[in-house]
C-alpha cells in the first residue's frame, strides 16, 4: 500500500469526522437548554407515595391541574381539574414541596 492510497484512505474519514464534530457543535449550541420546563408551564404540585414504585401527583399544567397515578408501567391520568375551580394559595406556587394531604384536602372540596 503506497502513501498516496493511504491518504486515500484516511482523507475521507477527516472529513466525515468533522462534519460530524460541527453538526455535534450546532445541535448543542442550538438545541434548548436542559431544565427549561417552565417553557411549558409544567409544575409538580405536590406527590405522595401509595406502594413502594407507586406514586400519586398533583401537576399544575398550563391552566389545568391533574392528578396521575404513577407506576413502574407507566402513568394514568386519573382526574382532571381547570385551575379556574380550585383556589391555590400563594405557597402552592413556591418552589417549595407541600404536604400531599394539605394538597388533597384542597382539591376534594
Amino acid at each position: 500500500m503506497s502513501f498516496i492510497e493511504l491518504i486515500k484512505l484516511i482523507f475521507p474519514l477527516l472529513i466525515i469526522s468533522g462534519l460530524l464534530l460541527g453538526l455535534l457543535y450546532f445541535a448543542k449550541r442550538f438545541a434548548l437548554p436542559k431544565g427549561k420546563s417552565n417553557i411549558l408551564n409544567i409544575k409538580v404540585l405536590s406527590s405522595q407515595m401509595l406502594m413502594p414504585k407507586k406514586y400519586i401527583s398533583i401537576v399544575k399544567v398550563q391552566d389545568k391541574l391533574l392528578v396521575l397515578g404513577v407506576s413502574e408501567g407507566g402513568i394514568n391520568l386519573l382526574k382532571e381539574i381547570p385551575a379556574t375551580d380550585v383556589n391555590l394559595p400563594e405557597e402552592m406556587s413556591s418552589v417549595s414541596p407541600l404536604k400531599f394531604s394539605d394538597v388533597f384536602k384542597k382539591f376534594s372540596k
